[in-house]
């Protein structure tokens, strides 16, 4: 089993490593990628890499560990929105508003590169294939957002926990992180329950059943799936929403599609 710990050493790998089905990087971008990431800061567990209304500029590739974008309520109840991995940015779309516009808090211990957004900007200029990958990826994201959206709105509570572990498996084996069917969750149960707008209780509740089913066991902050076939139907989970086009595709189409979409000739 692949630990959290282990990776990357540097913001090109993981960037290529993350977008190699989709946005593959030449050797340029990598270096490219290299230099603007090569401030690093490390994050310890439970500290804050950004505070909501906090003003920030710039954008952090996530090397290593796991963190967690939330807002905390007037009343003191928090909603974790997304959880972030390696290979993800962390801080976008709140660097591009005045405030930021959520909280970003280490759930286990993380290495994150830094790049200023105008270093970011400036790759349009210089780099602009480069900069069309990057910003591609931030529209990736909307994608799982409003999929959270709809699993939160309108699925029950067991589906939502299902649905919630088959996700997170998928983008962990993106990066190396999981096998076929486990990896490393470094969540507590309250924490699972504020991203999935359930009590604590719920959750517990759920887990269990989902163990007396024989279909997920938790170990030591290790996710076991133990048919993952059958979860995902408990679920309704399709990979759809996290399987983007290649942009290759979107800015070099097949032949056959261009032809199909050519515009008539003027008589």
């Amino acid at each position: 089993m692949k630990r959290l710990a282990t990776g990357p050493a540097n913001a090109s790998e993981q960037l290529a490593r993350k977008f190699a089905e989709y946005v593959p990087l030449t050797p340029e971008d990598r270096r490219i990628v290299s230099d603007l990431g090569s401030e690093t800061r490390h994050v310890r567990r439970r500290h804050d890499l950004i505070v909501e209304g906090a003003r920030h500029r710039a954008v952090f590739l996530v090397i290593d560990g796991i963190l967690m974008r939330y807002r905390i309520l007037r009343d003191g109840r928090r909603q974790v929105v997304s959880l972030i991995i390696p290979g993800d940015f962390a801080g976008v779309p709140g660097c591009f508003f005045t405030r930021a516009l959520y909280s970003i808090k280490a759930v286990a211990d993380a290495t994150v590169a830094q790049i200023s957004l105008t270093d970011l900007y400036g790759l349009f200029a210089t780099h602009p294939k480069l900069a069309a990958k990057v910003f591609w990826s931030f529209s990736c994201d909307s994608a799982v957002y409003a999929e959270n959206l709809v699993v939160i709105g309108r699925r029950a509570a067991l589906e939502r926990v299902a649905h919630f572990l088959l996700e997170l498996l998928t983008r962990m084996q993106v990066v190396g992180l999981a096998d076929h069917r486990s990896y490393c969750l470094p969540l507590s149960q309250e924490m699972i329950g504020d991203a999935l707008g359930l009590s604590l209780a719920y959750v517990n509740r759920v887990i269990r059943e989902l163990a007396d089913d024989g279909l997920v066991t938790f170990e030591d902050q290790r996710v076991v799936i133990h048919d993952v076939e059958a979860l995902s139907a408990l679920a309704d989970f399709e990979r759809g929403y996290l399987k983007p086009v290649p942009i290759t595709e979107l800015v070099d189409p097949p032949a056959a599609e261009r032809v199909l979409h050519r515009e008539p000739l003027l008589a």
